[in-house]
């Protein structure tokens, strides 16, 4: 756009904030060119707590309904939410992991203590056979995290051999043995997982070194994503950087983990009984996502400016203190509209830095932390997080359209936040728009404007509740879903709506 064009569009903006409310969102679709990677709205199952077992896992002789062990409601629900990609076996788990453990008959397969999650025995009835199967029922891509901090070279490569190769070799032979004639495709595969902590407390330079002996034996791995850093650890992400610089095909992929933590780590706060200070906290916490991923990715920029390797946040959500009574180890917390706004947040913002990330994962997809799946025995409850990765799918694989927001900000004993927080994208003739209102208080009046823009229609859905702490709960009505949101039909290339207070809304205009 020319410097006259935009401009011009500056202008535009103020003058309909003015004339029609306090925030506008301009859209510019005709510098709409980066793909929104399906993968961004992926998800994270560990070996942790009841993610596996009890949630998606429950065997073939449960009187739960089930398919090959798999719960059908699970099953179901996931298909329905459209969720793209799985990663699997953590976490920290995955490096204390041994695969071969996982394969075979399960009445031969060798148990383990999960020693970081409860001391509790994994008998490994649920492998990589179980995992892939899985993964191909619900049609998701597979993630799967090789083992760096306890496991070999040897180990990791000869189990991308065993998922991978259809040439004559033991690790062939070995899989066609254990039941599975043809190789899966599997593109994703991380190696290693926070060896900066529970991965083997390793220094950034010790760990470029391991990972360039791992992946250098890791010739079937399509895409090789190198543990990156927790959080504000900018020189973590510059020596990876810098040492893969002259071994450029040895990594197409880094990560990132940030969790939302209201409080500390030692107290993170109630997933349910929080007041508005704690809401405000929380939300503005996570908008931090969005300085984390500008500031790793300007290093990246500097080693990377073609922006080959793709930024990948596979751990991201908020973490609070355990529901009461449960095992402290097993991470169980209920989900709220709060946690429905961080959702939404964080996919916007990751939407919005589509030119460098290319893969998230939220933790986790059932029963640990912000969950989009709670169950319990039989029972299943759909969190207001599922809604809203329900909601999003019409970004999966849309073109991101640039947006210029003008928000008011949402104010508290002298803090301030924008209101809104929002993204957009384009697909099949359709324009998305996804907005956040983050006030719990007032509605927001807004206009969003495609200069030149022409559309027959618009529709909308919206999540919100009665009170900001609303949860969905076994044998309840549901308090948080996904409803029908009423909107005008535009006019100019123009809509004005009012979003609700504390909402999550999709608007779709053609």
């Amino acid at each position: 756009m020319t410097k006259m064009k935009l401009t011009l569009a500056f202008l535009f903006v103020i003058s309909t904030s003015i004339l029609y409310g306090q925030t506008t969102i301009t859209l510019f679709p005709d510098q709409a060119e980066t793909k929104i990677n399906k993968e961004i709205y992926g998800h994270f199952a560990e070996h942790l707590g009841r993610c596996i077992y009890g949630g998606i896992y429950v065997g073939e002789n449960s009187d739960i309904p089930n398919t090959r062990g798999f719960r059908d409601d699970v099953t179901g629900a996931l298909i329905d939410m459209k969720i793209p990609l799985l990663r699997w076996p953590g976490g920290c788990f995955a490096d204390t992991y041994n695969w071969k453990d996982g394969i075979g008959p399960r009445e031969e397969r060798p148990s383990m203590v999960n020693v970081h999650w409860g001391n509790v025995t994994e008998d490994n009835s649920f492998g990589t056979h179980e995992f892939l199967e899985f993964c191909e029922l619900i049609n998701a891509e597979p993630y799967i995290n090789v083992n760096v901090g306890s496991g070999t070279v040897r180990e990791a490569s000869e189990w991308i051999e065993y998922v991978t190769s259809s040439n004559i070799s033991p690790m062939t032979d070995l899989r066609k043995k254990n039941g599975r004639e043809e190789p899966w495709e599997v593109k994703y595969w991380g190696i290693g997982n926070e060896n900066w902590g529970c991965g083997g407390n390793m220094t950034p330079e010790y760990y470029a070194d391991v990972y360039r002996n791992f992946a250098s034996y890791a010739g079937g791995a399509e895409y090789k994503i190198a543990c990156g850093a927790s959080d504000f650890d900018y020189n973590w992400t510059d020596v990876l950087m810098s040492k893969m610089q002259s071994k450029k095909n040895l990594m197409q992929g880094l990560s990132l983990h940030y969790y939302t933590v209201t409080h500390d780590w030692a107290k993170k706060g109630s997933a349910t009984d929080f007041d508005e200070e704690e809401w405000f906290t929380t939300l503005s916490k996570t908008l931090l996502m969005d300085e984390l991923i500008q500031k790793h990715s300007t290093i990246m920029d500097k080693y990377d400016p073609e922006k080959r390797v793709g930024l990948i946040v596979d751990e991201w959500g908020n973490w609070f203190d355990v529901e009461p009574g449960t095992n402290p180890g097993f991470l169980y917390q209920q989900n709220t509209l709060r946690d429905a706004l961080v959702a939404g947040i964080n996919l916007n913002i990751f939407n919005n830095h589509a030119d460098r990330v290319k893969m998230s994962n939220i933790a986790q997809t059932i029963n640990v932390l912000q969950s989009v799946i709670l169950t319990k025995d039989d029972e299943m409850v759909l969190t207001p997080t599922y809604y809203v990765f329900k909601m999003y799918s019409v970004h999966q694989d849309a073109t991101l359209i640039p947006a210029n927001i003008k928000s008011g900000k949402y104010e508290i004993e002298g803090k301030s936040i924008p209101t809104i927080n929002a993204s957009a994208s384009s697909k099949n003739g359709v324009v998305s728009i996804t907005l956040c209102n983050l006030d719990p208080n007032k509605s927001e009046n807004i206009v969003i404007s495609v200069p030149q823009g022409e559309f027959a229609s618009a529709s909308g859905q919206v999540i919100t509740a009665e009170n900001m702490n609303d949860f969905n709960d076994f044998g309840e009505r549901e308090s948080v879903s996904l409803m029908e949101f009423n909107v005008p039909k535009p006019k100019d290339g123009k809509l004005a709506i009012e979003l609700p207070s504390k909402s999550v809304v999709l608007i779709q205009m053609k």
